[in-house]
């Protein structure tokens, strides 16, 4: 269970800049982040991503109820959603929900 990934999740944040800011000071206190694993892997055009990233509240269609949860490791569960123009890549665990309730930057 060795190079098992982490990634520094955030609950309920509201936008890409406040995930950011979250992730700097999470890491500028040593915080390690939880184990991931990625279930499923959406690709977004810049425009998408960019109104994703402008409000994590809104509902997506891509996103499932039964995203999200822990996997038999504990690892969260997660979707990547990548930035087609930029390459950017965030994670987000829905836990039941259709909207992004955890969200990661994997780097």
């Amino acid at each position: 269970m060795t190079n098992r990934p982490r990634a520094l999740f955030g609950r309920k944040l509201n936008d890409l800049k406040e995930l950011k800011e979250a992730t700097a000071y999470a890491k500028q206190k040593g915080q390690l982040g939880s184990f991931y694993e990625v279930t499923k892997e959406v690709s977004l055009e810049g425009d998408e991503f960019k109104a994703l990233a402008e409000d994590f509240f809104n509902e997506q269609p891509w996103i499932e109820k039964s995203d999200g949860g822990s996997n038999e490791n504990g690892d969260l569960r997660c979707i990547r959603v990548i930035n087609i123009e930029t390459g950017e890549r965030l994670l987000i665990s829905s836990e039941g929900y259709d909207y992004c309730l955890y969200t990661a930057l994997e780097e």
